[in-house]
């Protein structure tokens, strides 16, 4: 079942109005200093992590917000001090924060005190699907008398909130313009330096890059067999509906036969915000969940995988730096581009051989993991794709939005050369 929809987080938001007020109120109260206070709605990592680590280095004064145990605990063990976000320890630090940091919204850190702050949302994906102000999904609310005012007034709020943005960083120009418009954001705000988060995957060596993932991969679900190869099932949130790729048990029995005797193991990474009914009816090592709970960034462990299965996930974009190949699952395009929609047409991206099946996929599968001329093919195809909407693969992107936060006012911590 599904976790999280828009439309009861909307609602939540609608009733949280007096306590937005009183935050606003709040920080008009209070000056600024210097510290930064950075949060990520996935936990600990992805491109709040990179900057982290780089504006620590620089000398900057800064706090982790959290908002669970399992945080708190990823955090201790990397060294970062935290503040829950939704104590009053969080409203102050975040009332009194010069730069604050997040990756999916606001409430990243404590939503009731960004008024007034400079703030870095550094996003989690090069979007494929529709986002923000693009996508009916944004305002969704409940199916209630005055939903049609109400879904207006979300959509205000979320521009009023979108206009707060200072630095939002693009992984190309094409990927800027689709976030200009998702965010309402002008290019002053929108700057072409690489996403901080797909550093990993460019810095270092290749054998160092996939030995440590394999590690991740290793210590979260044990040791793979002998010469396996890893593949990695990402599907994408629909939105708080249910996922309708979920094998049947038959499929299940199709997809475990294929994995024994083609030697390769299969991480299922379902979204955070949904749950899919991903495990199998009958026990096997060769099928393995993936979660957030294991692993709470999954582009560290990316290059220890082979092959990636996705419908709509940005993964699709990341993956071909590593130049990996790409099958595409989508059973529900057509209704997913109708009440989603994507930026540009999804075949641009999957190709006109995306299944709409997992016997179809599996079909592919077996393919691309026994022809060695179609996992070549694959695997240029997903470089290909990448390079329109990567710029830069250099390992430095988050040190250019660093530069770029500097650019904009953010003075250099005290003491700094």
């Amino acid at each position: 079942m599904a976790s999280f929809s828009f439309g009861s987080g909307n609602a939540a938001k609608l009733m949280r109005i007096p306590l937005y007020a009183v935050g606003g109120i709040g920080t008009l109260l209070l000056p600024r200093g210097r510290r930064w206070v950075f949060g990520c709605g996935a936990g600990v990592g992805d491109g709040a992590l990179a900057l982290w680590r780089v504006a620590t280095a620089e000398g900057h004064d800064a706090v982790w917000l959290t908002s669970s145990a399992r945080e708190r605990a990823d955090a201790a063990a990397l060294g970062i001090p935290t503040i829950s976000k939704s104590s009053l320890r969080g409203w102050w630090a975040t009332a009194r924060a010069e730069v604050l940091v997040v990756t999916h919204g606001l409430g990243d850190v404590n939503r009731y005190a960004v008024s007034g702050g400079f703030i870095v949302q550094l996003w989690h994906g090069i979007p494929l699907k529709r986002i923000g102000l693009d996508s009916p999904a944004t305002t969704q609310v409940p199916n209630i008398p005055g939903a049609a005012l109400l879904r207006r007034l979300v959509g205000l709020l979320y521009r009023r909130a979108a206009q707060r943005i200072k630095v939002l960083p693009a992984a190309s120009d094409r990927s800027r313009g689709r976030l200009e418009s998702a965010f309402a954001l002008g290019d002053a705000r929108v700057i072409v330096t690489g996403e901080p988060r797909v550093d990993v995957l460019s810095a270092g060596t290749e054998e160092g890059r996939r030995q440590a993932a394999s590690a991740l991969l290793v210590d979260a679900t044990g040791a793979l067999p002998d010469g396996a190869r890893a593949l990695l099932y990402a599907p994408t949130w629909r939105d708080g509906a249910d996922d309708v790729a979920v094998p049947t048990a038959a499929q299940w029995v199709g997809i475990i036969a294929l994995l024994e005797s083609r030697n390769a193991v299969l991480f299922v990474r379902s979204h955070p915000l949904g749950a899919g009914a991903y495990q199998p009816p009958l026990p096997s090592g060769r099928v393995r969940m993936l979660g957030s709970d294991l692993i709470t960034d999954i582009t560290p462990a990316l290059p220890g995988v082979d092959a990636l299965i996705t419908d709509y996930s940005s993964l699709a974009y990341d993956v071909g730096l590593l130049g990996m190949p790409v099958l595409y699952l989508a059973p529900d395009a057509e209704e997913y581009a109708r009440t989603r929609g994507f930026y540009g047409r999804y075949e641009d991206v999957a190709g006109d051989d995306a299944a709409h099946d997992w016997p179809a996929l599996l079909r592919q599968l077996e393919t691309l993991l026994t022809d060695d001329e179609v996992f070549t093919a694959r695997s240029a195809r997903s470089s290909t794709l990448s390079a329109q909407v990567h710029e830069y693969r250099d390992g430095h992107n988050t040190r250019r939005v660093y530069k770029a936060i500097r650019t904009r006012g953010i003075p250099a911590p005290k003491g700094a050369r």
